[in-house]
């Protein structure tokens, strides 16, 4: 959705240029299938193109959950849904997202009826590969149509445009969805469609939506709390501070409705907490088996360096013996420490709490658009950082509506910056395969490269000072940085052979170096938020 051009640091351009002194043609486009023009269509036929490429690659246990999820709702009453145990990938989503599963069932049984088979486990037959991946590009489609729907009535179309269409070819959904395999850019969809509907002020609609996104997959309750706060203030309460009862009255019942569509069924069958059991499994550790690249592995990081300094100096501090291989041992389950004192579910969800009222007290007082934006998206990055079994692939919640604030202007370019790069690369992880590594390098660079350099183009600015402009060359050279990080990646297995002792060393490097970014972004942007009246820039 835009040209390429060079970014290089050599020629970087000492002012932003201003949309109106952009050059664009001046025949308006041709519309050909309703509101897309020519060159939407070409990027779509392409992405379609490229996505169709990767159904032979590498598709994770996730390809096998979902297809399992297929016959569970095919093969089953509703009643059963949430308790069969035929494979080990249990249906543990909300309702809309099973219901959504029954839907692509039916064409599926017609496709090849050993895919809703609920026995036949591990199906991997060239019919259900393509079946399932097709439905990822066609649910995706949503995605495409509200990101269109963004440059309307934008107040810099040029750079909206580009924004759309850097989410729409994200890697991270191309990793997450058409590699890896899940349905993420049909959920970013639904989430982005609540907040364009915000952005017109049409509040109730986008309560409705993130309701029903909710019910479609629960981990999007992180950002919660800036809805409910938003709502409660742009929506329901006059400039004065008054309950507007019957909009109040309006968004309640409209939220209630959609989760007794949701969650009704099985009030009324007594499966509630059967349900809510697969829902919210607290069985698990405080790290995934990769360490998403967060608060907490800066903190596992930081226990393995402090275990060697009291072992090898002989300081005299207290060793839990069993957290000696806990953090290291690249399994999933209970993560404990050997020095730093145990964390527990409740210490990460107070810290979390804690953490995001200071959002939601600058929310109430400013609940613009701008703000609820801001709000948005540190919900989810302080969800992500202090979170409990947090999975690397939850970064989406914090890149996909960072990327909405990416052309503000230059100091919410580098947030998204840093973020970003960071954030992608810590994905990197999911394709261990050797066949996808030059498809997960070629697509990224490519990406930054048509992405970054003209938003660069377009918000920077120079910085004011001599502790800015070191401070600015040090995030670019952490940006660089990532480059050495890879070719270690790539390296290392190939000099440390089957050495058990040190195999998780490329990950915990890749782990902790993600997270330094994504900790100063996360930082870099609670600052921006606070220092300004509203929260950001116009848009």
């Amino acid at each position: 959705m835009s040209a390429v051009v060079s970014c290089s640091r050599k020629h970087a351009p000492p002012s932003t240029i201003p949309e109106d002194k952009v050059v664009v043609n001046e025949h308006p486009p041709r519309y050909l299938i309703g509101n897309m023009t020519r060159s939407e269509i070409d990027l779509l036929l392409f992405s379609i193109a490229l996505k169709l490429l990767l159904f032979p690659s590498y598709r994770s246990t996730d390809f096998e959950v979902h297809r399992n999820w297929l016959a569970i709702t095919h093969a089953l009453p509703v009643s059963k849904w949430y308790y069969d145990t035929t494979s080990e990938w249990t249906l543990d989503y909300p309702p809309f997202f099973a219901y959504f599963e029954k839907v692509l069932s039916i064409p599926a049984a017609y496709v090849d009826p050993a895919i809703v088979d609920l026995h036949n486990l591990g199906y991997g037959s060239w019919t259900v590969i393509a079946y399932q991946r097709s439905t990822v590009i066609l649910t995706e489609l949503l995605l495409g149509a509200v990101l269109l729907r963004f440059i309307k009535g934008a107040a810099y179309p040029l750079r909206q445009r580009l924004l759309s269409g850097s989410l729409f070819f994200h890697p991270g959904f191309l990793i997450v969805d058409h590699i890896h395999f899940q349905y993420n850019g049909f959920l970013f969809a639904i989430l982005l469609w609540s907040i364009l509907m915000a952005r017109a002020g049409r509040n109730l609609y986008s309560g409705v939506l993130f309701a029903v996104l909710l019910n479609f997959k629960h981990i999007y309750m992180y950002l919660a709390p800036a809805y409910f706060v938003y709502l409660l203030r742009s929506y329901c309460m006059s400039n004065s501070g008054q309950i507007l009862t019957r909009r109040f009255v309006a968004l309640s019942s409209a939220v209630v409705l959609v989760f007794l569509a949701s969650l009704g069924p099985f009030v009324l069958m007594g499966q509630l907490p059967q349900l809510f059991s697969r829902l919210f499994p607290f069985t698990r550790g405080l790290n995934h088996a990769y360490w998403a690249p967060n608060a907490w592995a800066l903190v596992t990081a930081g226990d393995r360096v402090l275990l060697r300094l009291v072992t090898r100096f002989n300081l005299g501090i207290a060793i839990n013996e069993q957290g000696i291989a806990s953090a290291s041992r690249g399994l999933v389950g209970d993560t404990v420490f050997a020095v730093i004192p145990h964390i527990k579910p409740f210490h990460t969800f107070l810290i979390t709490a804690c953490v995001q009222m200071a959002y939601m007290a600058k929310l109430w007082r400013t609940p613009t658009y701008e703000s609820f934006l801001n709000a948005l998206t540190l919900c989810g990055f302080t969800s992500f950082m202090f979170g409990w079994h947090v999975h690397e692939k939850a970064i989406l919640l914090v890149l996909v509506p960072l990327s909405l604030l990416a052309a503000d202007n230059y100091a919410y370019f580098k947030t998204w910056l840093v973020a970003s790069v960071a954030g992608i690369f810590s994905l990197f992880p999911l394709l261990f395969a050797s066949a996808e590594t030059p498809v997960k390098i070629v697509y990224c660079l490519a990406w930054g490269v048509v992405t970054i350099c003209p938003l660069y183009k377009q918000v920077h600015e120079f910085p004011a000072s001599w502790p800015l402009v070191l401070l600015d060359q040090l995030e670019y050279a952490y940006v660089v940085g990532f480059l050495p990080l890879q070719l270690f990646s790539i390296m290392f297995p190939m000099v440390a052979g089957a050495n058990p002792d040190i195999q998780f060393l490329p990950l915990m490097t890749t782990s902790v170096y993600c997270a330094i970014g994504l900790v100063w972004a996360f930082t870099r942007l609670s600052l921006l938020y606070f220092s300004h009246p509203c929260g950001a820039g116009p848009k």
